[in-house]
C-alpha cells in the first residue's frame, strides 16, 4: 500500500504570478483542460495556492508508524520511527543528513546512505497520504478527466486520472482521484500499482478535513488515519540537526 511519489521541489514558472500555474515539467500539453481546470478548484477550496506555498513546517504521525517534520522551504525532514529506536534527520533535496540507530548515530558510509535514502522514501510516501490534494500539478503528472462516479460513501464526485514520468521511486503508478461535486475537495482515492491495472489496490476515502492555518488537510483514510497534525510558522532550530526529543 505505500505510495512512493518523488514530489518535485521545483518552483512555478515566474512568468506566471497569480493562480494556481504548474510546477515546472507538469504535463499540461497531455493533460486536458478539464482536469487541469478541476485541479485548480481543489487546490482553492484547499485553502488557496498562495496558502500553500506560505506554508512553511508540517508534522504529522503516519498511522502510528512513524512520525516526521517537514520544512518545505528548505527540504529538512525529521522521521522518527515510532516502532523501532531509530530517527533519520535528511535533506530530500540534497540527499544528505545522519541517522540514528539503537542508541547511537551511524557514521560508515554504506549505512548512513541506506538509511537516508529509506528516510527520504518514507517522507515520499507519508507525506503523499497527508497533501496529495496539493500536488495534482507537479512535475511529471499528466491529468485526465474521466467523469462523474459515485463514492464508496455514496456521494457523487467528478474523477481525475494521475498518471507520472519519470519522477519518483515508482513511477508507473495511478491514482483515480475523487473529487466531491459539491465541496471541490477530494473524498475519496484509488491506488493502482501499475497504470495497466484495471482493479485498484486499495480505495479509500478522504475525511474529516481541518483548517490548519490557512491551509486544509484530512487526516481519515476510513480504517487508517493520519493524527497529530500540525502546521507551524516555526519550530525549534535543533529539530533538524539533533536526534533529542523536540517539543513542538
Amino acid at each position: 500500500m505505500a505510495v512512493v511519489l518523488l514530489f518535485q521541489m521545483c518552483q512555478p514558472n515566474n512568468e506566471q504570478a497569480k493562480g494556481n500555474p504548474p510546477m515546472e515539467g507538469f504535463n499540461e500539453a497531455a493533460s486536458d483542460a478539464k482536469a487541469i481546470q478541476l485541479a485548480d478548484s481543489v487546490m482553492a477550496a484547499q485553502g488557496g495556492r498562495q496558502s500553500w506555498d506560505n506554508t512553511r513546517y508540517i508534522a504529522w504521525n503516519f498511522f502510528g508508524n512513524r512520525k516526521l517534520l517537514w520544512d518545505k522551504a528548505t527540504g529538512d525532514v525529521r522521521v522518527e520511527y515510532l516502532k523501532e529506536d531509530a530517527k533519520t534527520l535528511v535533506n530530500i533535496n540534497t540527499g544528505e543528513g545522519k541517522v540514528y540507530r539503537n542508541g547511537t548515530e551511524l557514521t560508515q558510509p554504506d549505512s548512513v546512505a541506506k538509511y537516508l535514502q529509506r528516510g527520504k522514501e518514507a517522507w515520499v510516501n507519508d507525506s503523499y497520504w497527508l497533501v496529495m490534494p496539493y500536488k495534482l500539478k507537479d512535475s511529471g503528472v499528466t491529468l485526465k478527466y474521466l467523469g462523474e462516479e459515485t463514492t464508496q460513501a455514496g456521494q457523487p464526485a467528478d474523477v481525475l486520472q494521475l498518471t507520472f514520468d519519470k519522477v519518483g521511486v515508482t513511477p508507473e503508478n495511478r491514482y483515480k482521484v475523487f473529487v466531491d461535486k459539491e465541496t471541490k475537495l477530494v473524498s475519496q482515492w484509488a491506488y493502482f500499482p501499475s497504470a495497466n491495472d484495471t482493479v485498484p489496490a486499495f480505495v479509500m476515502p478522504w475525511q474529516d478535513y481541518k483548517m490548519y492555518d490557512g491551509i486544509k488537510l484530512s487526516g481519515d483514510r476510513g480504517q487508517a488515519k493520519i493524527t497529530d497534525i500540525q502546521v507551524l510558522k516555526e519550530v525549534p532550530k535543533e529539530a533538524f540537526t539533533s536526534f533529542a526529543p523536540v517539543q513542538l
